[in-house]
């Protein structure tokens, strides 16, 4: 009898295992919950929670400017996925091979280890967060309290907590995909139910003095040296920039997907909607600190832990967990995972990836405390999204311009000279030229000063100016592939 498998004509086992290969259509178990859920978990992490309070506080706008910019951000990245997604919905591939169309079949390695790197410093930094409610978790059942740092910014609790999410992440990686998804369908709806259930309390503890310190915040102070109007245009760069990682290898978990249309969905209630809902809680919560507190909280764990209620304290940590350690599998496991494996197929498997991601990983997120942290977030957030911006805008390109949306499937597991993919030496030498030019412009609008009033466009202007230099070197290149059928085996 035929199975399920998809049978590739020429293999070249130095581009293929069963973790690549195009997943068949009845393997497909996603629906729209499924993708609601994947962004409401990167939203609801600690660290976006972070982010979105921060972006209140650092830019002087006003509390109904700062909401609009991160909806108009959650809109744009809606968009940027939709394209993404698309052929990987359509051809049921993996990040690294769709990277091979416009990269060459070995030139993918590039931006799969420069995904790869970015992932994995991302893992380490929200294990770290995640270790955080593990951590207070710990001390409020055993009735402690956080003592001095003992090595690195951590307590003992904190470097106990910290390994305790290393190994849970990796167990939950190895059971697989399916264990994942009942993980992120259970922990994003609950951490919605926690956020409101905080915000409640601190509104009750805050009393008609939050409504004075809401007015406050929502009339802003005005002191962005660059004028509201950059101010604005900041904060939707940088919140388009944490979504960077998850939105150029958004094919990892949208092959997963039954249609386009549940994709569409998934990701209209995921992204703008579930972002205006969870900010909006943020910016009440963020005000509350200031009047219970005496200062402006941004981190919910800190927030939790002054609220004297052991019950939500404990439910809170959980949830927030959950939260961070739901979408750090989906965003920036899995991913390096599939990265590593892409670099040899034959002798690394995505398991093994995953192993060698933990490992990296784990040293990325101890230095978090103590070094990386101080650079700050918006410019670590920034930094993170220009380095891989030019490679959304070539990969976009290359696909819709270039290729007209067909993939010859076959070839882009086949290293063959003369195959569609091959180019120089299994190399796209004007991708290449493409994404140098580009970030070294994007990361420059970061760091350099007088580039400095474009920070928080380096994403876009990344992603613009690579797509944009692709299709240019590309374009006596342009044609129609016929689409392969790939057909099953027997």
């Amino acid at each position: 009898m035929p199975s399920d498998d998809f049978h590739i004509h020429k293999l070249d086992p130095s581009l293929h295992n069963a973790d690549l290969a195009p997943l068949p259509p009845g393997k497909r178990k996603w629906g729209w919950f499924e993708i609601f859920n994947v962004w409401s978990n990167d939203i609801q992490s600690l660290f976006g929670y972070t982010l979105a309070a921060t972006l209140f506080i650092s830019y002087g706008l006003s509390g109904w400017a700062v909401l609009a910019a991160i909806v108009l951000a959650g809109f744009i990245v809606m968009g940027l996925v939709q394209l993404t997604g698309k052929p990987s919905v359509k051809y049921g591939i993996p990040f690294p091979v769709m990277a091979r169309a416009s990269m060459g079949v070995r030139g993918a390695n590039f931006p799969a280890v420069v995904r790869g790197i970015v992932a994995i410093f991302w893992y380490g930094v929200q294990t770290y967060f995640a270790s955080t409610a593990l951590a207070l978790l710990i001390n409020s059942l055993l009735g402690t309290t956080a003592t001095d740092a003992s090595f690195l910014g951590m307590t003992a609790v904190g470097w106990l907590s910290y390994v305790i999410v290393c190994v849970f992440q990796v167990a939950l990686f190895i059971r697989g995909i399916d264990w994942i998804t009942r993980f992120l369908n259970w922990a994003g709806p609950l951490v919605y139910l926690v956020m409101i259930a905080l915000m409640l309390i601190i509104w009750y503890q805050a009393g008609p003095s939050l409504l004075g310190e809401l007015g406050t915040l929502f009339r802003g102070t005005g002191e962005y040296a660059a004028g509201p109007v950059a101010a604005f245009a900041a904060v939707v760069g940088t919140m388009v920039a944490y979504f960077a990682a998850v939105v150029i290898n958004y094919g990892d978990f949208a092959r997963f997907v039954r249609d386009e249309k549940q994709m569409t969905v998934g990701n209209f209630l995921g992204l703008p909607i579930s972002l205006a809902i969870f900010s909006l809680i943020a910016l009440v919560i963020t005000a509350g600190t200031v009047v219970v507190f005496g200062e402006t909280l941004t981190n919910p764990t800190d927030i939790v832990a002054r609220v004297d209620n052991l019950t939500l304290t404990i439910v809170a940590a959980l949830t927030f967990f959950a939260a961070t350690v739901g979408i750090n599998l989906v965003a920036n496991f899995i991913p390096p995972a599939y990265d590593i494996a892409n670099l040899a197929p034959a002798r690394i498997s995505a398991r093994t990836g995953g192993f060698i991601t933990a490992a990296i990983a784990f040293f990325i997120g101890a230095l978090w405390v103590a070094f990386i942290s101080q650079v700050g977030i918006a410019a670590f957030v920034d930094t993170l999204g220009a380095v891989l911006a030019p490679l959304y805008g070539i990969i976009v390109a290359d696909y819709y311009l270039v290729r007209r949306q067909q993939l010859n499937v076959q070839d882009l597991f086949s290293a063959e000279p003369g195959s569609t993919y091959y180019f120089d030496g299994g190399w796209n030498r004007k991708a290449m030229i493409a994404f140098a030019v580009a970030s070294v412009f994007s990361v420059a609008s970061v760091w350099v000063p007088v580039l400095s009033d474009l920070s928080g466009y380096a994403w876009l202007f990344g992603a613009l100016l690579g797509a944009v230099l692709h299709y240019l070197l590309m374009r006596k290149e342009v044609v129609t592939i016929a689409p392969v059928a790939l057909e099953t085996q027997g």
